[in-house]
């Protein structure tokens, strides 16, 4: 039985987007109270009942929500240009080595924008 499964993270930073026309107003330094879901798709182990331990998952993304929470993200490297798009490739890239069932990342930026990533095809 494939499942996908998921787990939500919250984080707050800070960051300016320096590619947006002049006097737009995310080229300005502002800040967000991000959430990121990890999502998770495989066959359920039939003695566990689950994909993957939530615990694990949790600890598999720790390392890189601590590198985000309460920083400027433009300071971090590869994200130089933080629109929602790029944090959740990078993202990706950060997580995928170590989660090989990863199969989605979604970035909100506000309750109601955000973006969803499902790698390279």
């Amino acid at each position: 039985m494939v499942t996908t499964l998921f787990k939500d993270f919250t984080f707050e930073a800070a960051h300016r987007l320096p590619h947006v026309p002049a006097g737009h107003k995310c080229g300005r330094l502002h800040g967000h109270s991000f959430m990121v879901r990890i999502e998770i798709t495989g066959e359920v182990d039939p003695l566990t009942g689950w994909v993957i331990d939530f615990a694990e998952l949790k600890a598999r993304f720790r390392p890189i929500l601590d590198r985000l929470d309460h920083y400027y993200l433009n300071d971090i490297p590869g994200l130089d240009n933080p629109t929602s798009e790029v944090l959740a490739h990078w993202i990706w890239h950060q997580l995928k080595p170590s989660l090989p069932l990863l199969s989605g990342i979604v970035v909100k930026e506000t309750c109601t924008a955000g973006c969803i990533y499902h790698g390279e095809e």
